[in-house]
């Protein structure tokens, strides 16, 4: 089965809370197979509403993935008994209505918060892993029945604490032991914490369930100095046959712009429809 190549919504809007409909369209005629949204949104919204949305993307051939950054009122590493159980309904309830969707994958900081640091005094991560443990443990069991995928998102230190490398992602999702429980990687991360992204790649294996690609400074793929050509290599020695979604910030403004922190234009007067359909014929040619 061929790789898809898709795209973040977020790409082009600057608030989290937007109408997802216009974009299955857009992304088709980009060249995308694949959009990704909100998974937050998607939970809020009525089920006449999902199913205009399910319906927009079968009619345009378009896979749904669905991403996450939950905040700390729904950690789901959290040590406070409340707001964890609290996490754990408010994803379940996210997994259900992407089985309404007809199931898929949600990738982000599912095992935690966004973003998020060692409490103050702390010094061992281990207890609010063990709580993230013990919520995704039952977490999984929801998407098992719902057809759906938790993966797990290897975040860099300067966004999240929790897990900052695809070797510690690779023991929590098999602690999970869970065939719905797998990992994201995310080029942009890798980039500032692997000693090789390569190598990052090659350890996953068959754990890693989708790969996100950015440039080093989260341009679109093709325009700045990612080592493709080691990516590619890597992702052929794995016989990875995932999504391929590109999380691409450049535009500074807006509730996106703060929370990503993108304090410049990134490109200075950026075509995004342009540059959109120029990364996917990147993208096919050099990755696939």
């Amino acid at each position: 089965m061929p790789n898809t190549v898709g795209i973040f919504y977020a790409y082009w809007t600057r608030d989290w809370e937007v109408d997802f409909f216009p974009y299955v369209k857009k992304v088709k005629s980009l060249g995308f197979d694949q959009l990704e949204i909100h998974g937050a949104v998607l939970a809020g919204m009525t089920p006449e509403a999902r199913h205009r949305l399910r319906k927009e993307a079968e009619d345009q051939h378009i896979l749904l993935s669905y991403g996450i950054g939950l905040t700390a009122d729904h950690d789901m590493s959290s040590t406070n008994e409340t707001v964890r159980k609290n996490a754990v309904a408010f994803m379940k309830s996210v997994v259900k209505a992407m089985g309404e969707m007809g199931g898929g994958m949600i990738g982000g900081t599912i095992h935690s918060c966004w973003p998020s640091t060692l409490p103050a005094g702390a010094i061992d991560k281990r207890p609010y892993l063990e709580k993230s443990l013990l919520s995704v443990k039952e977490l999984v069991k929801v998407a098992e029945d719902h057809d759906v995928t938790l993966n797990v998102e290897v975040i860099n230190r300067f966004e999240q604490y929790l897990l900052n490398t695809c070797a510690e992602a690779l023991a929590y999702v098999k602690e999970v032991n869970s065939p719905r429980c797998k990992i994201l990687l995310d080029t942009f991360h890798m980039n500032i914490e692997e000693d090789s992204i390569g190598g990052a790649i090659r350890a996953a294996g068959p754990h890693l369930a989708s790969l996100h690609l950015g440039e080093t400074n989260r341009k679109p793929p093709g325009m700045g100095r990612m080592p493709w050509a080691e990516i590619h290599q890597a992702l052929k020695d794995i016989s990875y046959h995932g999504p391929l979604v590109m999380e691409p910030f450049i535009v500074p403004g807006g509730q996106i712009g703060r929370d990503i922190g993108v304090w410049r234009p990134i490109v200075e007067h950026p075509d995004l429809d342009a540059l959109a359909r120029d990364a996917v014929v990147f993208v096919r040619k050099n990755l696939m």
